[in-house]
């Protein structure tokens, strides 16, 4: 495995298993076979209602608590609950998390944010995070922060690469996560003649080069998948090094592009929408 090191000297693994729109069951599935295969990195969020079967997932790995780096994020409608911290580990049946993320720009994201920074003085969480605060919406937590967050969860692919947003992030040392990593699927994205180039020349898919290069630009990244053989591939990306040259060559299919458009309708629905959680 690879690391990123983090502003508060934190290691973060470079390679992660995401849970985003899998069931409980499959969440369960996905990361017990996961940390099998050699995963320390894993994401939730309360949103996605499956943090119990990431928990059960955990433990049935088998992989001591001290060797997961586990991240989660708390969603608008908790950010004014004080108990929010409280819950959400519960459900992960742990005592403190690696990563702990306000989801959105939504609702009272500050009160959000004063739980983050209460739970990383009080150890609950490691590492503490932002998702989807990108352009106004970072601009509007600089100098309010009393911690600086470690990281930056947001979508990132060759087509879209955060170029604008790495300016910020890399004043004060944060570090991206990336989801969409794949550009949702798109086969436009992976089919990209450069892709199939540089997968035949290093023996690869054309998805693995792409998760390579996001580990060589430095972001952490998370794919996530139902299926075994996936998750292995995935994770299979290590054992070799684009070039300089052909970092080059993959930054000029940057069309500053997102699959992902929020508006500000969805961050008022965003904000009243309450997670149901998924029953113990």
């Amino acid at each position: 495995m690879e690391y990123i090191t983090l502003n508060n000297g934190l290691k973060c693994p470079a390679v992660g298993i995401g849970t985003y729109m899998l069931t409980p069951a499959e969440a369960e599935n996905s990361v017990r076979e996961a940390l099998k295969m050699g995963y320390s990195l894993v994401d939730t969020a309360n949103a996605y209602v499956n943090e119990r079967a990431v928990g059960r997932g955990i433990r049935a790995a088998g992989v001591p608590r001290g060797e997961v780096f586990l991240s989660t994020k708390l969603w608008p409608s908790e950010y004014e609950n004080a108990n929010a911290v409280d819950e959400t580990l519960e459900r992960l049946g742990v005592d403190y998390v690696d990563l702990l993320y306000i989801h959105q720009p939504a609702g009272n994201w500050k009160a959000g944010y004063r739980l983050l920074e209460k739970a990383y003085r009080e150890g609950r969480a490691r590492a503490i995070g932002i998702s989807n605060f990108e352009g106004r919406y970072i601009e509007g937590l600089e100098g309010f922060w009393q911690i600086a967050p470690q990281f930056m969860q947001a979508e990132a692919h060759p087509y879209f690469t955060q170029k604008e947003l790495r300016t910020t992030l890399d004043k004060y040392g944060i570090k991206l996560m990336s989801w969409y990593p794949l550009g949702h699927g798109d086969s436009k994205l992976i089919g990209e003649p450069l892709f199939a180039k540089l997968g035949e020349k290093y023996g690869k898919t054309p998805a693995q080069v792409i998760l390579r290069w996001h580990t060589q630009m430095g972001f952490a990244v998370i794919p996530g998948s139902r299926s075994a053989d996936h998750i292995r591939d995935n994770l299979n990306i290590l054992d070799f090094s684009l070039t300089e040259a052909e970092m080059d060559e993959i930054a000029k299919l940057d069309r500053n592009e997102r699959y992902y458009h929020r508006t500000e309708e969805q961050l008022v629905q965003f904000a009243g929408w309450h997670p149901r959680y998924e029953a113990k």
